[in-house]
This record gives C-alpha cells, structure tokens and sequence, in this order.
C-alpha cells in the first residue's frame, strides 16, 4: 500500500478503504509517514470530505491509536458534555458538579483557550491549588469517588488526534467537517462514556458563524456517535453575543458559582440548565425534560450541586474555601468603563470581538505559549434588548497591563450597537438534533 495513492484516490473524490485509513493514521503516529503527506491527506479530505462510513473508520482509527478507559466497575450511568467553543461560555463549570450531584458520572477532559474562545482549565486554574494535569489513574479514582473530574488531555487518550490536530491547525484544514467529527468524538469516546450530550454554538463568536454550517456539523457529529454505538443529543445554540457578563477566567468562575448558588445571568442558566437536562434523560435519571428540570432546580435549591463543586475542588488539590472568600476573587489593579453616548437599547453584543479585547488584556492566548492573566477581563454590563441611559456604563475592562488597552477598547466599542428602539428578541437554543 502506498500512500500517494491513498492520497490521491481521496484528491480525485474516490472513497477510501478501512484497511487505507488506518494505514495512515497508524503509519503515521508510529512516524513511519511523514508530515508532509498527510497534510496533503488533510488537504484532499479538506475538498473532498468523507462520508460517514470513512469517518467513523477514522474516527475508530483515532481512538485505537491509544488507551480507552474503562468505568467499567463504576455503577451508574457515565455522561460528558462538549461545547464547540464560545466566548464567555462556562457551562460546564456549572453542568459538571450539578449533574454529579443527582448520580451520575461526568469525567470531563477539557481544552485550554487559544484566540478569541475561553478554556475551561484556564478558568478552573484561577482557584487557588486546583490541578487539572492529573495523571488517568488519578482522574478515574476521583470520579470513582466524586463523581466528577475536570482534565486537559493526556498523551494516552487518542495521541493521533492531538498529531492531526497540530498539522490541521498549521495546513489551513481545521474547517473540514469530517475531521472535526473525527477529534471530537475520538476523544470523547476514549473516555469511557456512554453518552454525550453536545453544545454546537452558531454565530459571530463560535467556529461555526452560521446556524447552517452549525447544523451540518452537528448532524455529522450526532451520526458518527450513534455509528460507534454512543447515546447522543445534539443542541445548536447561539453565540451572537457573549454568555453571561463574565468574559475572563476568575470572572467566570465567580458567575458559574453564583448559577450554582441560585443567582446568575438569565443566558447562563437556561442554556447550563438545559444542556444538564438533557444529560439527566440521556442517563435515564429524568422521564422526561419538565422532570429533568425540576431535579436540578432541587440540587440547586439544596445546596447539593455547590457543595458537588467544592468536593471536585479539594479532590484535585483546590482551595473550596476560594468559592466564597478570598484570593479567587481578587480583580486586576486596574479598570476603564466603556459608556453610551447616549440614550437607548442595546441592539447587539458581537462576541468575537468581545473575546478578542478579553486575550488582548490577558485573558486569553494568542499562541499556544502565551502566559495567561486569570484576573483579566471583559464585563458586558447590558444585554441586548437592555434599555439603557446616557453616559451609562455597558462593558467595564479589567486588566494588570495596559500595552494593548487601546485596541481592547477600540474592539469593544466596535462589538456593540446602540438604537432607539428594542431589537425583536433573540432565541438562545435554536435547534435540538437526536436522529438524523
């Protein structure tokens, strides 16, 4: 077998063998295949796609490449959830602890931010001692224990995803379809779980800008999961405008603790709410969505999913005395308010470049080496559709170093529209995909 003609039977449209694919994707991790061919593999798939029965080869290809955990002696349903990436979005900063506290098993392994778009272990490493880098065996014993665990991902957990990730990021094909499917639920699958629920975001802020090219992925997500014989739910939900008011990582704890306190943003909560409820009838805890519902409200009520929280802090080394005191609220030294010219409604928020002046502070990463801030920030102090007055403060930014001030400012003074009349109301949830 030879891998020009693997690449170009795919570059002239054909459809690939099993035997081809993994041909590649072991040849490759075993450093037998050079860079240089499979980025022109990726290149070829990039125009050419795959359909279903090559990406679930692939995607089996990817996971085979390393270890799969196994739970299973864990007694209880095993559940994850996974967002396409948005900015201000700290869902599972709320669904993994509340979700725990009514039986069921979250293992979440989670990315770290790059550009515009938040990380989830950036976030949870603003709470003082909190280790995201726990070796598996140490992951499984907590969730054995806990019921939960957020980590990055590790060397053992499909290492062909993170090669293929790296030379997709670099050769311009990040955007295929097929191999976004193929990362995805690689890993998720290598987790062990049984089902997963998946946030599809559409809009200015998420890698998806339409909720057409949303509703395509996620559809090829939803099939490639079934195929591999996982339980799955996908939601398409918008990422027009930030979630929440928090956009940083210190910040956006503290917002995910106040949703777990009974408190928060109105966007936060229905979508983390919503997100949880279908995991609970995923894991068959709920009958229906009404059902769902209320037993989260009741963990939240109860103090069962806070108290979830603190106990997944203090198992991976974190300070739970943080969620209500001390350094893990700690604000950068120094803030500007950006304020209206005058009176109005907001008329839109663009997230992206919310979440660009959030990195430009500090916040985020704009190379996988860049150092991040925890304490700076964007606040988005009014929503769309929010009235508000002359010389009224609508974003606020918190930051230790002013080198790029300027352009933070200049971006989100660009990102939101003010007119003299309300805008017609914006769905947060556009579509619920389970068969297609």
């Amino acid at each position: 077998m030879r891998v020009a003609d693997i690449i170009a039977q795919k570059r002239d449209g054909g459809k690939l063998a099993a035997d081809q694919i993994r041909f590649l994707v072991d040849g490759y991790v075993q450093g037998r295949i050079p860079d240089y061919q499979i980025s022109s593999f990726l290149m070829a798939v990039y125009f050419r796609s795959m359909d279903d029965e090559e990406t679930v080869v692939l995607t089996r290809a990817i996971i085979d490449s390393g270890i799969i955990m196994d739970f299973s002696r864990l007694e209880g349903p095993i559940i994850d959830k996974h967002s396409t990436g948005g900015v201000g979005d700290k869902t599972s900063l709320v669904i993994a602890p509340l979700v725990a506290s009514c039986g069921v098993f979250v293992p979440m392994i989670s990315g770290r931010g790059l550009g515009h778009t938040g990380g989830t272990l950036d976030k949870l490493e603003s709470i003082p001692g909190f280790n995201a880098n726990l070796s598996l065996k140490e992951f499984k014993e907590i969730v054995r224990r806990v019921k939960s665990a957020l980590i990055g991902q590790t060397g053992d957990l499909a290492p062909a995803d993170k090669k293929l990730y790296a030379l997709r990021d670099v050769t311009a094909t990040v955007e295929s379809v097929p191999l976004i499917v193929a990362s995805i639920i690689s890993k998720k699958v290598a987790e062990g779980i049984h089902g997963l629920v998946l946030d599809v975001k559409a809009g200015s802020g998420a890698f998806m800008k339409t909720w057409e090219h949303a509703r395509v992925l996620a559809q090829a997500l939803v099939r490639t999961a079934r195929l591999l014989g996982k339980k799955v739910t996908a939601l398409i939900t918008s990422m027009e405008e930030p979630l929440g008011h928090a956009v940083g990582n210190a910040v956006e704890v503290a917002e995910a603790v106040d949703v777990l306190k009974g408190a928060g943003p109105e966007d936060l909560k229905e979508l983390s709410f919503t997100l949880a409820a279908e995991m609970l009838l995923l894991a068959g805890k709920a009958r229906n969505f009404d059902d769902a519902r209320h037993v989260l409200e009741q963990r939240i009520a109860d103090g069962g999913a806070l108290r979830k929280f603190c106990e997944i802090i203090a198992a991976q080394g974190g300070d739970p005395r943080a969620i209500d005191d001390g350094p893990l609220w700690a604000r950068a030294s120094h803030r500007y308010e950006i304020k209206s010219p005058r009176k109005g409604f907001i008329q839109s928020i663009k997230a992206e470049p919310i979440g660009k002046a959030a990195m430009l502070l500090g916040a985020g990463r704009e190379t996988v080496d860049s150092k991040i801030d925890h304490t700076a920030a964007v606040w988005v102090c009014k929503k769309s559709g929010e009235e508000i007055g002359g010389n009224e403060v609508y974003c606020a930014l918190e930051f230790n170093d002013d080198r790029r001030l300027q352009e933070a400012i200049a971006l989100v003074e660009g990102a939101v529209v003010i007119g003299e009349a309300p805008p017609e109301p914006t769905k947060l949830i556009l579509e619920r995909i389970v068969e297609c």
